[in-house]
């Protein structure tokens, strides 16, 4: 039968249960919180007190972004590996100049963070298994909510985070940063006056070494340092299979996304953005391989990638072995049009070019997406976002998507493989060239096989798949007691 949403959400009643009775700790927050700052009840420039949660990685650029700024003030950081602190010593220093001496206080289990209500915005750089959850109970405990990419760790926790912000009317940013530079809003503005004629074809790139993870040796201990349970949060407590369990956890499905979940999100925003397009593909399709190396990861580190919208489709490219870049670009875009093309350079760089390849037009220009956030909590409008959540959720599923197809496909021999994409130009020009760049890395593709998805045909409305109920039950998962996604407000 066909797997439809009334079907989708049956299977997931358990939740609902969940969300029917809150944990104690957010009905007591949700009842604290007072009016945001920018709101009747706050003046516009009043202080915003802000914690910063998971701050090992790409949280500390959060902790810079806001310390000291638009009159914000770290006032917690929160992590759960205790260790934080003092490897971040640097960043909390320059944190407590920039506040005037106030120094952020440390916090391990993010459950305090929501108890607080002096507390009036977090910004969440978790693994990806946690963005969804972390930010719901934020917006549930009364607190505004910037969320890293990708903002899910599945389709459907995506929509949750999206239901979440227009129940709880909380201000929710997307971390994808570029969609506040100048330069990149001039391009798309350009591309979107047709000043170089149709969009032909959009694409991502997503060039960038990834070196292997190694293999682990038995069960890895867990570091002491470390709440493993909390680090676990909604996706499965297992054993640690992997030398490290920081960072590395991108490369495995239980909690990250692979590389066009990781860092090839910001381009498949671009490329999305670049079309215009407002809801999901109409079909999305994934061949590739993790080449190179045999290592602990699980998540493609080649990979080619299909999205059907109907009048220009979407080509994304991941590859985590040494490569030449394409037009100018290694991780960006380039959007082929009737009249030229355009290549984004950086997150802040495009060129426009014509179809001689002669410079029509070059765009440069920073921005600040903290600022812009922190610029929407005080207006209380998300229409000032520059990635309002929706956005978020809608380019995060375009990775999942494709995912889902690889996760669901079969491996064959690289030989035959002229049979992929025969009906499709650009695609099949794509993986040409993704076989010259296994070869030119030193693969011999006769020894080789291809992991080929299968093609999954996708009803946009209802954000699920048509009639393929394995698909389906992959655009969610089962969570821990405890850890569970709510699946209505």
């Amino acid at each position: 039968m066909v797997f439809n949403r009334r079907d989708f959400l049956r299977t997931t009643a358990s939740l609902a249960a969940v969300a029917a009775a809150e944990a104690p700790f957010i009905r007591q927050s949700q009842a604290q919180t007072p009016a945001a700052p920018g709101t009747a009840a706050g003046a516009p420039a009043e202080r915003l007190n802000i914690a910063c949660i998971g701050v090992r990685g790409q949280g500390r650029g959060h902790i810079a972004g806001y310390a000291g700024r638009h009159n914000c003030v770290v006032t917690h950081i929160c992590d759960v590996d205790s260790s934080v602190p003092g490897s971040i010593a640097a960043a909390l220093n320059s944190a407590t100049t920039a506040q005037g001496g106030i120094r952020p206080e440390y916090v391990q289990d993010l459950k305090r963070i929501m108890d607080n209500p002096n507390i009036h915005a977090v910004s969440i750089a978790t693994p990806n298994h946690w963005h969804a959850l972390a930010a719901i109970w934020a917006m549930q405990a009364g607190k505004h909510v910037y969320v890293e990419k990708p903002v899910s760790h599945n389709v459907w926790e995506g929509s949750r985070i999206v239901a979440a912000a227009r129940h709880y009317n909380k201000i929710c940013q997307t971390g994808t940063q570029i969609r506040s530079q100048r330069g990149t809003i001039d391009a798309m503005e350009f591309l979107a006056a047709g000043r170089l004629g149709r969009v032909e074809v959009a694409r991502g790139l997503c060039y960038k070494r990834r070196p292997s993870i190694g293999t682990h040796q038995g069960e890895v201990p867990i570091p002491a340092s470390v709440n493993y349970d909390i680090w676990c949060g909604p996706a499965p407590r297992r054993p640690l299979n992997r030398n490290r369990l920081h960072y590395d956890w991108h490369w495995q499905w239980d909690y990250g996304n692979g590389d066009l979940g990781n860092q090839g999100i910001h381009q498949m925003d671009v490329a999305r953005w670049g079309l215009g397009k407002s809801e999901m593909c109409r079909s999305a399709f994934s061949v590739g391989g993790r080449f190179g190396y045999t290592d602990d990861g699980e998540t493609a580190n080649t990979q080619v990638c299909v999205f059907d919208y109907g009048d220009t489709p979407i080509i994304f490219e991941v590859r985590g072995l040494p490569t030449a870049d394409y037009r100018g670009a290694s991780v960006g875009n380039v959007f082929h049009c009737a009249n030229g093309y355009l290549v984004c350079t950086s997150y802040s760089t495009a060129v426009a070019y014509d179809r001689d390849g002669g410079v029509i037009q070059r765009f440069s220009g920073a921005g600040d997406h903290f600022g812009n956030f922190i610029s929407a909590v005080r207006s209380n409008r998300r229409q000032d976002l520059k990635a309002d959540i929706q956005e978020g959720h809608l380019s995060s599923s375009l990775c999942h998507l494709a995912n889902i197809s690889y996760r669901l496909g079969r491996p064959v021999p690289f030989t035959p493989r002229a049979e992929i994409l025969q009906n499709h130009a650009a695609a099949r020009e794509t993986v040409t060239r993704m076989e010259e760049h296994l070869t030119n890395a030193g693969l011999t593709l006769a020894n080789e096989n291809i992991r080929v998805g299968a093609l999954l045909e996708i009803d946009p409305q209802s954000e699920t798949f048509r009639n393929n109920n394995d698909a389906n039950r992959m655009l969610t998962r089962e969570y821990r007691t405890g850890y569970e996604v709510p699946s209505r407000f």
